[in-house]
Parts: structure tokens; sequence; C-alpha cells
């Protein structure tokens, strides 16, 4: 795959003349096979998948069930490996058998889960529940004042610390897990599905949000998703999935117009419009 398919114009910390800038993220020909043996043949769930993450920029993942999308995901979060090809990290292999760098690794890259009901910790208050990567990845600092500080940055006053998450409404506990995501002030922010679960009303607030923290703090995005609007509102680049294979990439105005891929084009003809 060429650069084409996940860069934009728009020059990114780093970016020399060339705009050619070690990428966050990188994976190069990636293949990922589960099971078979000398009767049956594996499952093959990624097929070559080529994807550059770079710095500052917002990247949807797209495509039906089945896709992929949760495999490379998996991959993406530093939680397997591929079967073959690679995957960098600023330029550098992601080996998961070095502890040092797979700590920095998921301090850098942070995701938030579709559905905060079953992501948060019921016997948890706030409080633990967003310093708890802020321990387990050993950050040092003021636990408490970082607690705060993120809690006010998804929209919420500190007093909710002491809550617990069934005290709060759906978008509410969204806000939550996206300020544990914030608490050790990654590079790379994940969204699986991140706004599917969400009441209609809620979503496009939290989709703000998302919007505001990428701008203001200079966070990359990654967005995987089935929904190709959703995408369409949050990123710059789009990479389609079918098969587990990429059919169609690049920014993510040319996607959704000029779509060259034919399941693209489906994917496009399914989003509901308002009569």
């Amino acid at each position: 795959m060429s650069d084409q398919h996940v860069r934009g114009d728009r020059p990114v910390p780093g970016d020399g003349p060339a705009g050619d800038a070690v990428p966050l993220v990188a994976l190069d020909g990636v293949w990922r096979q589960f099971g078979g043996s000398r009767r049956t043949p594996p499952t093959t769930a990624l097929a070559g998948v080529d994807l550059t993450v770079r710095a500052g920029r917002s990247v949807g993942i797209v495509g039906e069930s089945g896709a992929g999308k949760s495999t490379l995901l998996r991959l993406l979060l530093g939680l397997d490996s591929p079967t073959s090809g690679t995957i960098s990290y600023r330029g550098a292999p992601l080996d998961r058998r070095d502890r040092a760098l797979m700590r920095r690794y998921r301090r850098e890259v942070q995701v938030v889960l579709q559905d905060p009901r079953t992501s948060l910790d019921p016997r948890m208050t706030v409080a633990r529940i967003v310093a708890e990567p802020l321990r387990s990845l050993k950050v040092g600092g003021d636990v408490s004042a970082r607690v705060d500080e993120v809690l006010g940055w998804v929209g919420l006053d500190p007093d909710v610390r002491t809550k617990y998450p069934a005290q709060f409404s759906g978008g509410q506990r969204q806000r939550i897990a996206i300020a544990r995501a914030l608490a050790p002030s990654p590079s790379v922010l994940v969204g699986d599905e991140p706004v599917s679960a969400l009441d209609v009303s809620v979503r496009e607030q939290v989709m703000d949000l998302l919007r505001g923290l990428q701008r203001d703090l200079g966070l990359t995005l990654v967005l995987v998703s089935h929904d190709m609007a959703i995408v369409g509102q949050l990123c710059e680049e789009t990479v389609v999935l079918r098969g587990g294979e990429v059919v169609e990439a690049g920014p993510t105005r040319d996607v959704l117009t000029r779509p060259s891929a034919a399941y693209t084009r489906e994917l496009l003809a399914a989003v509901p419009t308002l009569p």
C-alpha cells in the first residue's frame, strides 16, 4: 500500500519538507491466521494489511462484521502478534516480549471501548477507574490532581470522583471511559465503536468531545467502526476492510465522494438518510 492510503497533505509535528516523518504506528504486510492443521487450513483474519498512523491525524477503519476490525484492533493495542508481517512503533519493531517497550507503548496507545456499561468496573469509584492506568503503568505524579484534571477535560465536575458508574447516564459513563484513557497522556486514542452504544441524542455530544480533544491535545485518533457516517465526521483518512483485506483507503473526502471499490459503495448506500 502506498502512503496515499492513510496520509493527508497537512504537515504534522516532526515532518520534514517531504513529509516523511517516522509514523507513530505502522503495519507492513500484516497477516493474522488462527488454527490450522495438516488436514484443515488456518482461518485468515487479516491478509497483508498495510496501515500508517501519523502524528496528529485521524484514521477511520471501517467494515462490516467479520471484516477483520477486531483482530486489527487487538494488534494495534499490542494485545496480539501478527502471524507474519511487522508492526512498528516510532520506527522500531513492536516486540511483545519486551516488557519495558510494551509498557511505554500501552501508555502511548489507549483505548475507549464500545459499551461503557461493561468497560467500567461497577465496584470502583470514578476516581479509582480513572486512576487505574496511572497505577498499572506506573505513571508518576499527583494521581488525585491528574484525575480531577482529565475529568474536567471531558466535562465532568471533580465531585463525581466518589460516585459509581451506575449513578451516571450512558453518555456520562463514556466520558468517564474517555477520561480514563486520557489519564496517562497517550499520543494515540483508539476508539472501538465509541459512540455506537449511545442514544442518538448523546452520540453527537461525545463525537464533539472527541473532535475537540483531538484538536486541543494534539491527539492522534484511530476510530474502528462499521458506521461510515461517524467516520466521515471524525476522521481525515479512511481505510476500508473486507474479509481481512484493505479494499480501499485514502482521504475520507475522496473515499466518501469518489469511492473506487464496489464494496465501499455498498457501505455508503447502507448509510441511513432522512427523508
